[in-house]
């Protein structure tokens, strides 16, 4: 049976919600599922932009169906071809030959290499600020490359200003039947669910980004409508703020990030003295993550988010804790720059991931080290918690002077 929602007199939601998922793309760990945002336009000329996952193209096709109401499909734009929004393009296609598939050059090459059917017999090639005319609605074409896939464009609707941002501004988690941003809270809801989401789908790719944010800049956006998560129709400025903050690389929390690696709890011991005592020194603003437990796609996120981060890691097989290495590689992945960084090392015989962490993160951008290694022999004795006490003094003073 069908299930669409109303976005205004003209334009209608018709994806799905998939709530079984659990890793999305085969990498991040989630827990609320997912919404495929598709939408359709209802005029002289029929829209639908974007198609869905093959998760929820069951419910897809009977929503483009129930909107047709027995009409042809005019037009299919495509804005981004990766198949949790194009794997039901090709069926899409099938049900609907009288349509004609709308999107770029690069999109049109990139189609041919997911479906079965003559490309070049369905497709409409448009260019930068092109337009398309469906009768009282007209579409506007912006190549927004490496947002996330070297492909995407966005399509921004004149008459009641909506931009269709592809992935920008999506977030994980399906809908719990509003599929308005203004229906969740802000700080609780949207920005955990979008920082993790930037941070790990396009998180390198800050400066392309960027260059969206201001290509679109001077449009009069009424509603932004993404391919995940949820419509934003007000208070643009905080949803664009973030996204400008995490595009440039920017902290979003003046505090300090402590992952620590211990195998046997005497590294962790380390991260949670150093706690207390920054708090001791006046610090509000702190995070400790076990890197053991928290996958890596859940610390990325919090390496953007705060301006400090503590390194506290034993030393492995002379080399860093294998899960410190982990999240460390994937924070280097996916363009954490900016940094300032303190080190803790531990080891019985050997303690060298100190030096290790130090050559990891030099060969990253805009990197500042603050204070010197502090090294644990197995565990924390008294000269080690001065040591700790101390480090946590130079860090007290970056936080402040950053204040």
């Amino acid at each position: 049976m069908h299930c669409v929602y109303k976005v205004t007199d003209k334009i209608w939601w018709i994806g799905g919600n998939e709530r079984k998922l659990s890793v999305f793309e085969g990498a991040i760990p989630m827990n609320d599922g997912m919404a495929y945002n598709s939408y359709f336009i209802d005029d002289e000329k029929t829209v639908v932009l974007d198609a869905v996952d093959k998760s929820v193209s069951g419910v897809f096709y009977e929503n483009v169906d129930h909107m047709l109401n027995g009409r042809p499909l005019d037009y299919v734009i495509v804005n981004h071809v990766e198949p949790d929004h194009s794997a039901s393009l090709e069926e899409l296609i099938m049900r609907h030959p009288e349509a004609k598939v709308v999107g770029s050059k690069k999109i049109k090459a990139m189609v041919k290499q997911y479906v079965t059917w003559d490309v070049d017999k369905y497709f409409e090639e448009i260019k930068e600020g092109d337009e398309l005319c469906t009768g009282s609605h007209t579409f506007t074409f912006y190549m927004a490359p490496m947002v996330h896939w070297p492909e995407v464009m966005v399509t921004y609707e004149k008459s009641t200003g909506s931009l269709f941002s592809a992935d920008a501004f999506g977030i994980f988690g399906a809908h719990d039947g509003n599929i308005f941003a203004d229906a969740y809270d802000f700080e609780l809801e949207w920005l955990p669910s979008a920082r993790k989401y930037y941070t790990t789908i396009v998180g390198k790719y800050g400066t392309f980004t960027e260059k969206l944010l201001g290509k679109v800049g001077g449009l009069d956006i009424k509603r932004i409508c993404p391919l995940h998560g949820f419509i934003i129709r007000k208070d643009f400025e905080k949803y664009i703020n973030a996204y400008l903050t995490w595009a440039r690389y920017e902290s979003e929390e003046n505090g300090v990030l402590i992952l620590y690696a211990s195998p046997y709890g005497n590294t962790k011991n380390a991260a949670e003295i150093l706690a207390c005592e920054l708090a001791e020194d006046g610090v509000t603003r702190m995070k400790l993550m076990d890197v053991s437990h928290w996958d890596p796609m859940d610390v990325l996120p919090q390496a953007f988010r705060y301006n400090h981060i503590v390194i506290a890691c034993t030393t492995y097989n002379n080399g860093i804790f294998v899960k410190m290495e982990e999240a460390l590689g994937e924070m280097k992945s996916m363009g954490v720059c900016n940094k300032k960084v303190s080190i803790i090392e531990n080891g019985s015989w050997n303690p060298v991931s100190g030096k290790l962490i130090k050559a990891f993160f030099e060969d990253m951008k805009d990197i500042e080290f603050v204070g010197d290694i502090v090294t644990i022999k197995s565990s924390v004795k008294e000269d080690s918690a001065q040591a700790v006490a101390e480090l946590a003094k130079v860090i007290a003073a970056s936080v402040q002077a950053q204040a």
